[in-house]
């Protein structure tokens, strides 16, 4: 008897070492418990590493990200723009990447993620597509037209490597002072957010790329940039529940499978200046509760200002955001912040049982989405083709697509003196914050001449610039001006006395033009492409005539109110 009680303990001691000795995450199925399983079969350190998603400086395979593949199961490697020379080189680094992880005792591949919103936000570069943008879209208002940009944007990501994507926007433009976000929303129109963005969500689906709609709650209604501080939102629950979260409440029934929580305070909603990334009544109570969220909760840089501003440090703060329900915790650099926050954690995870379990509960759902997306015949390829990087990125439909859209949405706003016919517009001077813009609009005015100025010069330098561009379109018959941001309203502003036609092309969000009313002549497009100018041009000279539909209001008394 002694025997088989001893034999018996023997087994049920050494069980959860046989379940990792054969679990990994090629043995695991496609189910809930399957993740649920694999999950029980790791260790603390094993468990943690999920939760980290972290970026890395330089171009090539970090020694840094090889070193915690190896040691402590990373879940998830951040592609910045910094990270890319070229494509092949980036597809080779993420190929080193994924093998690394596939060597590891579990074998779960990483997320591979960016931000490759199209238009104006696009991490990766290079030969990748330049869209139009999301605001293009809106003016198109076709959901097509953000499905097939899913689509395309996914597929590139797909052929590099890249299984996740930051991406879509789906904030909603309520303010027309949000910089920040601007042309990177659909529209201020809640209703056409939300169609737009579940189009583009199953678009870029087909490709399997993870799509990860953000910034949650929403981000369209703020003047500060939570990137220094963490802007302050004052929207009561009602008017945020209609129209910042509308977006999102359609994107989760369609079955999403991850959000990014945004460093935003609500005071009238929770109380306290506290981010909703480390807030448990957003991410908890609305979020998973209320609108039933099942996929997981990624938080924006925790290297952030608006992040560390109520933990004080960034250590405390990816506790807070665990705590919160948050599952990942994206944090962009520093190797020293890396080790600092594992420290703790892991401490955490060793004193607190609640905490233990709260992570146990981020991997679950991790292990969820990665066996859905990383596992299948058509998953996103864990070591990208480098011939079919050099040879398919980008595709001539897709060229060909961007700049069909490109063309739908030029928007006219104000047509005065629209078309305007070389032979009749005297001597031009194109001015532009682009110098692709500038190039552009030689090939329609071989003869004009142009003005360069940076798009975002210094305080300073603007009283200079300002002298230099009036003194020079005082020369002109007529001028035509690129603006796109607050910078090009002040120099503009100098040519209101002057006695020549000044004809707008507006790109990124035309919201400024508000500030401009004795403009008389202005279009629309909303990217900054070679596609998008070409387009802008070519609706000048009237090639077409621009049926885009403003996305925003002019007017700002229109925007709406709380």
């Amino acid at each position: 008897m002694n025997r088989i009680i001893t034999a018996v303990l023997a087994l049920f001691i050494s069980f959860p070492l046989l379940i990792s000795a054969q679990s990994d995450f090629y043995s695991s199925g496609t189910e809930v418990h399957d993740a649920e399983l694999l999950t029980k079969s790791m260790n603390r350190e094993e468990l943690l590493g999920q939760l980290f998603m972290i970026g890395f400086f330089g171009t090539g395979p970090s020694p840094e990200i090889l070193s915690w593949i190896e040691k402590r199961n990373l879940g998830g490697v951040k592609i910045f723009g910094w990270n890319v020379v070229d494509l092949p080189t980036l597809g080779i680094t993420i190929g080193a990447y994924q093998k690394a992880a596939a060597k590891t005792k579990l074998k779960i591949p990483l997320f591979i993620a960016t931000d490759q919103e199209g238009g104006w936000v696009r991490h990766i570069k290079g030969k990748t597509s330049i869209t139009p943008g999301n605001l293009s879209i809106g003016a198109t208002k076709l959901p097509y037209d953000a499905y097939m940009t899913g689509y395309y944007i996914g597929t590139q990501l797909r052929t590099l490597g890249i299984n996740m994507n930051f991406a879509p926007t789906v904030d909603v433009y309520t303010n027309p002072e949000a910089d920040v976000i601007g042309p990177r929303s659909f529209s201020s129109n809640p209703q056409e957010t939300a169609e737009m963005s579940v189009a583009f969500f199953q678009g870029q689906d087909i490709s399997k790329v993870i799509s990860t709609a953000k910034h949650f709650p929403g981000h369209g209604n703020v003047t500060q940039d939570s990137h220094g501080v963490l802007p302050v939102i004052h929207t009561t629950i009602d008017t945020l529940w209609e129209r910042e979260l509308l977006p999102y409440r359609y994107l989760v029934k369609k079955d999403l499978p991850a959000i990014m929580s945004g460093h935003l305070a609500f005071p009238e909603i929770t109380g306290e200046i506290k981010p909703a990334s480390l807030s448990p009544y957003f991410l908890t109570g609305l979020l998973r509760e209320k609108m039933g969220f099942e996929g997981i909760i990624i938080t924006d840089d925790m290297r952030m200002g608006g992040a560390t501003s109520a933990a004080h440090n960034t250590s405390q703060a990816c506790i807070d955001a665990i705590e919160a329900g948050n599952d990942i915790i994206l944090i962009s650099h520093g190797v020293e912040i890396y080790e600092e926050v594992w420290n703790r954690m892991l401490h955490r995870m060793e004193e607190d049982s609640g905490f233990n379990k709260k992570v146990q509960q981020a991997v679950k759902r991790i292990l969820t989405v990665k066996l859905k997306y990383l596992k299948g015949d058509d998953r996103v390829p864990l070591y990208p083709d480098i011939d079919a990087i050099k040879e398919g990125i980008p595709s001539q439909e897709a060229q060909e697509f961007f700049f069909n859209e490109a063309c739908r949405s030029v928007t006219m706003l104000r047509e005065k003196d629209i078309p305007l016919q070389p032979e009749t517009a005297g001597k031009v001077l194109i001015a532009a914050p682009y110098r692709l813009f500038l190039s552009t609009g030689k090939e329609y005015f071989p003869e004009a001449d142009t003005f360069y100025f940076p798009f975002a010069p210094s305080q300073n330098e603007v009283p200079r610039l300002q002298e230099s561009f009036l003194r020079t379109a005082a020369e002109y018959d007529t001028v035509i001006f690129s603006m796109a941001n607050r910078t090009g309203v002040e120099i503009l502003k100098q040519l209101r006395e002057l006695d020549c036609t000044v004809i707008v092309i507006s790109s990124l969000t035309p919201v400024y033009l508000k500030d401009l009313p004795w403009i008389k002549s202005a279009i629309a497009v909303y990217g900054t492409g070679q596609e998008s100018f070409t387009a802008g041009f070519s609706a000048l000279l009237g090639s077409f005539s621009p049926e885009g539909i403003l996305p925003i209001p002019l007017d700002q008394h229109r925007y709406p109110s709380e």
